[in-house]
């Protein structure tokens, strides 16, 4: 029998890393990208920021408040709103390249994925290693972004191999190295451990995963409940036969694109809304699905997002009807449109399948 091999891709800094290639002048700044919240003003919270950033202490789920008190001695710090559909858009052409480098593909996020590379590795770690460098190479040179991958016997261990060495690492954990790759590293890189976790391990003076070892099952399941405490017990010892499996169905179909030219001009933009509505009317046509919500979304000029959506009163998989709502919601949208547009979306989301099995692997 074969050794499973499998790996954990994940894009450095993915969100920051995607507004450096759209501004490269950014990459010799501190980039910290915000989730806004309807409140107003610096009301939030951090998505992620560049390794310039984090230098200053600014991380992921940090106020927007706090990260902006931390760099306010550094003038060059740029902090950005989220822009998910452009996101989406890099992501997705990265994902298909990883694709096929894989027996197996789990999408987990826009910016990470496993593989399992059994047989085309041939169950060999040094065939693995090359294969994972070719992937990362594929990776930068088409989409230029930068991944760090992690190779292991599963899931888990490749998914902390891959937080090793940030960013574009490569990490290969051969089966008898496990132990060893693992019981010096701190507890809170096992997946799923929390702050709350990691302040009771303190607590009982546990460091490392080492430590960690030192506490049997039955203790863990009495302080985590049973199916935690089993699975922290594992994962210390890097046990893990959870197999890599095809991602689930997307909750929405959607196609954003950069103008030409920044405008808000309902004639100029009704074309490229269109377009748009086609290509993502082939995509359900396709997967013989129906939908029941249009959504439109414009990138402004200050790359803030808005966004505008209408319920149907029947589903439907209609181009005209597509098409219909989108031009509605465009114009209604421009009534109090004050800055140019410079990126154009369309969305249909809250689906219904018409018959036979669906398959959407091209979509997030």
């Amino acid at each position: 029998m074969q050794q499973r091999i499998v790996f954990h891709v994940d894009f450095d800094y993915f969100f920051a890393q995607c507004e450096e290639l759209r501004n490269p002048e950014l990459k010799t700044k501190p980039v910290v990208v915000c989730v806004f919240s309807d409140r107003g003003g610096d009301s939030g919270a951090i998505a992620t920021s560049n390794y310039l950033a984090r230098r200053y202490g600014v991380k992921s789920g940090m106020p927007i408040k706090f990260a902006k008190r931390k760099m306010e001695d550094v003038p060059e710090a740029v902090f950005l709103p989220t822009d998910f559909d452009y996101y989406s858009e890099i992501s997705e052409n990265a994902m298909n390249l990883i694709r096929k480098y894989a027996d197996i593909f789990e999408y987990v996020g826009r910016d990470e994925a496993y593989l399992d590379v059994t047989k085309r590795t041939e169950g060999s770690f040094s065939n693995a290693a090359h294969l994972a460098q070719q992937l990362k190479n594929t990776i930068r040179s088409n989409t230029k972004l930068s991944s760090t991958v992690g190779v292991s016997t599963n899931k888990i261990v490749s998914k902390i191999a891959s937080d090793f060495k940030k960013p574009d690492g490569l990490t290969v954990v051969e089966p008898g190295k496990i132990e060893h790759f693992l019981d010096p590293l701190p507890i809170k890189v096992i997946p799923g451990i929390g702050k709350k976790s990691e302040e009771r391990f303190n607590e009982m003076k546990l460091q490392t995963i080492y430590d960690l070892k030192k506490v049997d099952v039955f203790s863990l399941n009495s302080m985590f409940g049973r199916k935690v405490g089993t699975y922290i017990y594992n994962a210390a010892r890097g046990i893990d036969d959870e197999p890599v499996s095809p991602r689930a169905d997307p909750i929405q179909y959607s196609r954003i694109i950069t103008l030409k030219q920044d405008s808000k001009d309902f004639d100029f933009l009704s074309k490229d809304l269109e377009q748009l509505c086609v290509d993502v009317h082939d995509a359900i046509v396709k997967d013989s699905i129906v939908f029941k919500s249009v959504g439109i979304q414009f990138v402004q000029e200050d790359l803030s997002n808005r966004t505008k959506s209408r319920m149907l009163k029947n589903p439907t998989s209609s181009l005209e009807e597509l098409k219909k709502t989108a031009l509605q919601l465009l114009r209604e949208s421009l009534e109090d449109q004050r800055l140019l547009i410079r990126r154009l979306g369309v969305r249909v989301s809250d689906f219904s399948e018409v018959a036979g099995q669906v398959d959407i692997t091209r979509f997030f």
